[in-house]
């Protein structure tokens, strides 16, 4: 089973619906402790970095989110919960993430656009990995985001997109991963991504 950890921001039933779509046994879970037997965690996310972190410490979420990664399970941010894997953030007043991953959050460099970016953008593939499996190069996704991930470890990044500066869209540190764009809005392409972290977490014992 896939945990989608719900603390209150994010479009968990489309999340949940496309991974049902592509044959993930999936479920929406409040508590912890049901994200204790998982195969695999999904941090979703809409919204302002600040008020995610604060709700998600509310629920215990860091804690299991952290105990997890360090116990090899897959985890995969989608959007909001993508920056929510880095040390950091500068939105707003400012807080800290899980840390799943170094490195800062910060405004995105559009050079004069209209920020938020929104809208569908090619991503570039920088190496290979199991999580885009069978995407071609420059593949489209959907996004919508004002701020950018700025990973400490360059090897960090698998794939990147542009938008007046060239960003971060696709991360992955061994088990962590990070998507900046909307997988479930996203197509084939998002199906088929998500089709891949499942694959990925199938290994991987309760």
């Amino acid at each position: 089973m896939i945990a989608i950890l719900d603390y209150g921001m994010g479009n968990l039933r489309s999340v949940e619906k496309a991974l049902a779509r592509v044959g993930s046994q999936v479920a929406r879970v409040r508590d912890p402790e049901e994200a204790r037997n998982a195969e695999g965690l999904i941090l979703p996310g809409v919204g302002a970095f600040p008020e995610a972190m604060s709700r998600i410490r509310a629920r215990g979420f860091d804690q299991v989110a952290c105990e997890r990664a360090s116990e090899g399970v897959p985890v995969l941010g989608i959007c909001l919960g993508m920056q929510l894997i880095f040390g950091s953030s500068t939105e707003l007043d400012g807080a800290e993430g899980l840390g799943l991953l170094g490195g800062e959050v910060t405004d995105l460099d559009a050079k004069g656009q209209k920020v938020p970016h929104i809208g569908w953008a090619p991503v570039s593939w920088t190496r290979e990995s199991p999580l885009t499996q069978g995407l071609d190069p420059q593949e489209p996704f959907y996004f919508v985001h004002s701020l950018a991930s700025r990973p400490a470890d360059d090897a960090d990044t698998i794939g990147t997109a542009t938008y007046g500066e060239t960003f971060a869209a696709v991360v992955e540190r061994e088990n962590v991963f990070g998507v900046q764009f909307h997988p479930e809005k996203s197509s084939s392409a998002g199906l088929r991504l998500l089709e891949n972290f499942t694959a990925i977490c199938s290994p991987v014992p309760a």
